[in-house]
């Protein structure tokens, strides 16, 4: 199973407003806010299952599945939910009516404005629990902050996006204050999801481009931790959609990245060595020697 290129700010508003903003190139990084009812569940068609290229936060009330990685979140009056860019996820709604709010915002929002980055908050992290239930007291609350940021982005403040920054860093750490929710199962197509995101998180690092740049994801356990499930789910998953196990995948992609740098670059055996993960030139030769039968430097020979 492939999973379609992630969802990136130009498709988002293009697909729901049919124009780009002009501070979407800005080198603050880009923030918006709205208004649920009026933007995310047109003529009630949910949005499709998809990884998307920004962070987003969303404030939702009424009835709700959301299908996150390979689990699904029963949403049950208000929740505040948190989503990062590496993950999947998608909304079934339950009923008509939904309400709420939601900011999306990049990386470069963030980038150097706050100790840490923004995906070391528990939320953002692999294996975070993305959705927070909020008591009518705390919707109260929350709804004010998603106000004071519509009210803020609409202003002429020239120090408006610092103190959005800081509303959105509110929202996180009044998501810490309240117990995450534990409501998750497991949905029917989990295993095709699993793997699906396994892929696409695969795929994601390559092709490498410099030497600077490395293969961190490297085994199951690697994807297990960042999925935040079970190694023996996540083998068992993939082995059943793909007739194929965890390692060969992520071996046969390795090989193949390592055929392409020994034929096409003029970087030498130790550099490709650390870009493809390996802590010793001697382990990757090993590798490669025994999926290839010939040295990295007898293939680039040949």
């Amino acid at each position: 199973m492939i999973m379609e290129k992630a969802e990136t700010l130009e498709d988002f508003y293009q697909n729901k407003f049919q124009h780009l903003p002009n501070n979407l190139k800005q080198d603050i990084g880009h923030f918006n806010v709205f208004t649920i009812e009026d933007n995310i569940y047109p003529k009630g068609v949910p949005p499709k299952y998809s990884r998307r290229e920004f962070y987003k936060v969303s404030m939702m009330r009424g009835n709700n599945v959301c299908h996150y990685a390979d689990k699904s979140i029963e949403v049950s009056g208000t929740t505040l939910m948190f989503f990062n860019p590496n993950v999947p996820y998608a909304w079934d709604c339950a009923t008509e009516g939904v309400t709420g709010f939601f900011c999306i915002f990049t990386d470069g929002f963030f980038n150097g404005r706050m100790r840490g980055g923004i995906q070391d908050f528990p939320m953002f992290a692999p294996g975070g629990k993305p959705a927070y239930p909020l008591t009518p007291e705390q919707d109260r609350q929350v709804s004010d902050i998603f106000r004071k940021m519509q009210e803020e982005i609409n202003s002429d403040y020239v120090y408006k996006y610092d103190l959005l920054r800081n509303y959105v860093t509110e929202l996180i750490h009044f998501a810490l204050k309240v117990q995450p929710t534990e409501s998750l199962y497991q949905h029917a197509n989990a295993k095709a999801r699993i793997t699906a995101v396994f892929t696409e998180l695969l795929e994601r690092q390559f092709p490498i481009e410099s030497t600077s740049q490395r293969f961190t994801l490297r085994s199951a356990n690697d994807f297990a931790q960042q999925l935040a499930v079970h190694v023996n789910h996540l083998n068992r998953a993939i082995k059943e959609t793909t007739g194929r196990t965890t390692s060969e995948h992520i071996f046969e992609r390795l090989v193949a990245e390592a055929k392409a740098l020994l034929k096409h670059t003029t970087w030498n055996i130790s550099e490709i060595s650390y870009c493809l993960g390996f802590e010793e030139p001697a382990h990757f030769n090993n590798f490669f020697k025994k999926q290839v039968a010939l040295t990295p430097t007898a293939y680039r020979n040949a």
